[in-house]
C-alpha cells in the first residue's frame, strides 16, 4: 500500500516537472511585449521658447559730463521726474573760479573800451576844429574798434564759462521714473559715469535674445504667449522688431515684443516667451527617444502587419521642440516602437499600446 502511494506521488511530481518545463520553454519562446504608439497626424503649433526681460519703452542712462563731487541729491529710486527737472548737483569749484576770471577779464575789457571811446571822441573834436591830423583820428578809431572787439570776445567767454558751470546741475532728459540711482551725496564721480537710469513711464517692451539660426524665422507681427517667471497666468505679446545685428559674443539676435492688453510689467522682470512661428495641419510628432541616430541618420522602428519589427528612415524638422516633428518617413496608422533599442529588425514581438501597459 505504501509503495503504491509513493509511486503515485512520484508520478504527480514528474507530471508537475514536465508541466513546469513546458511552461518555461513556452515562456522563453513567446515573443516579448513591446510598447508602441499609433501615428495620428494633428495640428501642430511650431513655437520658439526663450526667456526675455521687461524694460521701459525708453531707457536712458544719465551720466556726468564733468568730473566732480556730488553735493546735493534731489531724487531717489522710484521717483517720477519731468523733463528738465534737477536730479543732482556736482561741485563746480574750478569751473566757478574760471568763470570769475572770465568776468574779471570782461570788466577790464569794458574799461579799456570806455577809455578808447573817450579818446576817439576827443580826437574827433580836435580834428573837427583843425587841431588834430587825419592820421591821429584814424588811429583813435582803430584803437576803439579793437577795444570793442576785445570786449565782445570777453563777454562771449563769460557766457561760455557760465554755461559750463551750469552743466554741473544734472537734469532729467525726459519724463519718466528713476529706476537706478547708484550714487550718494559726497561721492566723487568721473566723466561719463552713470548717475541715474531713467525709464519712460509710458510703454513697456520685452526683449529677448534668439539664436541666429532660428531668428530668421521670426518676423514682426508674430504672436507670442508670455508668462511672468514663477506665474501660471498667460498673456499675449507681439513681435515688433527683429534686430538685423548678430551679437558676436553670443551668436544671438535681439527681438522686441510689446505686451497686449493692460499688462503691467516691472522693469527687469524675467518673462517666459513662446513665439508662434507657424501652425501646421496634419503634422506628425513623435517622442525624440523613439529615434535612433537622430543627429546623423535618423531612423525609427515600426511594427509591421505580421508583428515583426521594421526600420524606417525619417526626416526631422530642424527645430527646437519637446517632440520631434517628422516631415517624411511616417504616415497615419503606422505603429511606432517607443523604445527601439530593445528590439531588432525582423524580430517577432507582441505589440501593446503604451497606454495599455
Amino acid at each position: 500500500m505504501k509503495n503504491g502511494r509513493k509511486r503515485v506521488a512520484w508520478g504527480l511530481a514528474a507530471v508537475c516537472a514536465l508541466l513546469l518545463a513546458g511552461y518555461l520553454v513556452w515562456k522563453m519562446q513567446r515573443p516579448p511585449e513591446v510598447a508602441f504608439t499609433e501615428i495620428q497626424p494633428a495640428t501642430v503649433e511650431i513655437g520658439l521658447s526663450v526667456v526675455g526681460r521687461a524694460r521701459p519703452g525708453d531707457l536712458v542712462q544719465v551720466a556726468s559730463p564733468n568730473p566732480g563731487q556730488v553735493i546735493e541729491m534731489f531724487v531717489d529710486d522710484g521717483d517720477e521726474v519731468s523733463q528738465g527737472a534737477p536730479l543732482a548737483v556736482i561741485r563746480a569749484t574750478v569751473e566757478q573760479a574760471q568763470t570769475d576770471a572770465e568776468v574779471a577779464r570782461a570788466t577790464a575789457a569794458r574799461a579799456e573800451a570806455a577809455e578808447a571811446r573817450l579818446n576817439f571822441s576827443r580826437t574827433q573834436t580836435l580834428y573837427d576844429r583843425g587841431f588834430a591830423a587825419k592820421a591821429a583820428l584814424d588811429s583813435a578809431r582803430a584803437t576803439l574798434q579793437a577795444a570793442e572787439a576785445n570786449l565782445a570776445a570777453a563777454n562771449a567767454s563769460v557766457r561760455a564759462s557760465a554755461e559750463r558751470t551750469r552743466e554741473y546741475t544734472i537734469r532729467s532728459p525726459m519724463n519718466g521714473v528713476v529706476l537706478v540711482r547708484p550714487i550718494d551725496n559726497g561721492k566723487v564721480v568721473t566723466v561719463g559715469e552713470t548717475l541715474f537710469e531713467l525709464g519712460s513711464n509710458t510703454g513697456t517692451e520685452i526683449q529677448a535674445e534668439v539664436e541666429e539660426s532660428y531668428a530668421d524665422a521670426i518676423k514682426p507681427g508674430m504672436l507670442a504667449r508670455a508668462a511672468l517667471a514663477g506665474s501660471d497666468a498667460i498673456f499675449t505679446a507681439r513681435v515688433f522688431e527683429v534686430s538685423p545685428r548678430v551679437n558676436s559674443a553670443t551668436g544671438g539676435r535681439l527681438i522686441k515684443l510689446r505686451p497686449e492688453g493692460d499688462s503691467r510689467l516691472s522693469p527687469g522682470r524675467s518673462i517666459d516667451l513662446t513665439v508662434v512661428v507657424d501652425t501646421r495641419q496634419g503634422a506628425i510628432t513623435i517622442p525624440r527617444r523613439a529615434i535612433l541616430d537622430a543627429t546623423t541618420s535618423p531612423k525609427v522602428r515600426v511594427v509591421q502587419a505580421d508583428d515583426t519589427v521594421a526600420e524606417r528612415e525619417v526626416t526631422i524638422l530642424r527645430w527646437p521642440s519637446t517632440n520631434a516633428i517628422i516631415t517624411d518617413g511616417l504616415k497615419a496608422g503606422d505603429r511606432l516602437i517607443l523604445d527601439p533599442s530593445t528590439v531588432d529588425v525582423g524580430q517577432k514581438i507582441r505589440p501593446v499600446t503604451a497606454s495599455g501597459r
